[in-house]
C-alpha cells in the first residue's frame, strides 16, 4: 500500500472511534459485573479462547477467498499478499455506521489499478453474500424462537431483492438510458448519480454468475457458521443448556439486528438482541452480559484489531525511507 489513507485528523478521528467504543465496551462490562466477566473468561480458559480466535480467523479467510473471487471476475488478480492486507485493513473501519468504512478497501485498491466502482462492487455483494448466510443460520434455529419471525422474514425480502436486482441487467440499462438522458439545472446530478449506479450494478453483476453466486453462498455460509460455533462453544463452557440451533438463531438474530440498527459495527442492537435472547432462554443477566462480551471480543474486536494491525503496518511501511 502506497499513500497513507488516512492522515492527519481523519486517521485521529479514526482512532478516537475505536477509543470510544472500547470505552462503551468497557461500559458494557462493567454494568454486566466485571467479577462475572472474569469467571466467565476463567471458564472459557486459554485453550478456549485460542479456538474462538481462530474460528474467527477462519471466517476471515474464507471471506477473503470470496473477496478474491470477486475481483477475479471482474478481470482483477490482485496478488493475495497484497489484497490479504487490504482486506484486513478494511476491518480497522468495521465500527462505522453499516460497516461502510470498509470501503477503505477501495482507496487503497486504487492504487493497484482497481477501479473505485469495481471495488464497491465487490464490497455490495459481499455484504449480500453475508446477508444470505445470516438468513440461513437463523432460519436453521428459527423453530427455538418463532416470535423472530418478522425479523427474519424482512431480512429475507431484502437479501430476495438485492438478488434480483444484481442478477438483472435491466435496472442498470435504466438507471445508464435515464444518467445519459441530456437535461439542464439541478436534474443533471441526479442523472450523473445514476449513471455511476449504473456502473456499479454492471460490475456487481459479474459478481452474481449463477456458478460464483452459488460458490460464493457456500464460502459465507462456512465462514458465519464458523463464528457461530464458536459462540456455540462458549454457551457450553459457561454451562448454558443451549442446543446448536438456538445458538446458531442467537448469533445469527443478533447480527440481522445490529446490521438493521445501521449503529457503528451494529454496536448496542448486536448486543441488546444478544443478550435478551439468552436472558429468555434462563441465563442469568450478568453471565448473558459475560457471554455477549466474550463472543463480540473474539468475532467483532478481533477484527478490528487486526485491522488496525494491518492499517497500521502500511503507515509503517509508507514511512520508511526508500
Amino acid at each position: 500500500m502506497s499513500g497513507a489513507p488516512l492522515s492527519g485528523w481523519r486517521y485521529r478521528a479514526f482512532l478516537l472511534s475505536i477509543a470510544m467504543g472500547a470505552a462503551g465496551y468497557l461500559a458494557f462490562s462493567l454494568w454486566g459485573g466485571l467479577p462475572a466477566l472474569g469467571s466467565a473468561a476463567a471458564h472459557v480458559g486459554a485453550a478456549g479462547a485460542a479456538l474462538m480466535l481462530a474460528l474467527s480467523l477462519l471466517n476471515y479467510g474464507l471471506r477473503f477467498c470470496r473477496w478474491q473471487c470477486y475481483l477475479g471476475a471482474m478481470g482483477h488478480h490482485v496478488p493475495w499478499r497484497a489484497s490479504l492486507r487490504i482486506y484486513l485493513a478494511g476491518f480497522a473501519l468495521t465500527v462505522t455506521p453499516g460497516k461502510a468504512g470498509e470501503a477503505l478497501r477501495g482507496v487503497l485498491l486504487a492504487r493497484l489499478g482497481v477501479p473505485h466502482a469495481h471495488s464497491l462492487a465487490a464490497l455490495l455483494s459481499e455484504r449480500l453474500s453475508d446477508l444470505l448466510a445470516v438468513i440461513c443460520l437463523a432460519l436453521f434455529g428459527l423453530s427455538q424462537y418463532p416470535p423472530l419471525l418478522p425479523l427474519v422474514g424482512a431480512a429475507s425480502a431484502a437479501a430476495l431483492a438485492g438478488v434480483w436486482l444484481l442478477t438483472r441487467a435491466a435496472p442498470a440499462r435504466w438507471l445508464a438510458a435515464w444518467g445519459a438522458a441530456k437535461s439542464a439545472g439541478s436534474g443533471t446530478r441526479w442523472r450523473a448519480l445514476a449513471g455511476h449506479l449504473a456502473q456499479l450494478l454492471r460490475q456487481a453483476q459479474a459478481c452474481h454468475a449463477p456458478r460464483l453466486l452459488v460458490s460464493s453462498l457456500v464460502l459465507a455460509l462456512a465462514a458465519w457458521t464458523a463464528e457461530a460455533l464458536a459462540f456455540y462453544c462458549l454457551l457450553q463452557w459457561l454451562g448454558a443448556d443451549a442446543s446448536l440451533p438456538f445458538a446458531c438463531l442467537v448469533f445469527a438474530s443478533a447480527v440481522l439486528a445490529g446490521a438493521l440498527s445501521f449503529l457503528p459495527g451494529g454496536l448496542g442492537g448486536t448486543e441488546a438482541a444478544m443478550v435478551s435472547l439468552l436472558l429468555w432462554h434462563g441465563m442469568a443477566p450478568a453471565q448473558a452480559v459475560a457471554a455477549t462480551i466474550l463472543i463480540r471480543l473474539t468475532t467483532l474486536w478481533f477484527a478490528v484489531a487486526l485491522g488496525v494491525a494491518a492499517l497500521s503496518s502500511g503507515r509503517t511501511t509508507e514511512a520508511q525511507p526508500s
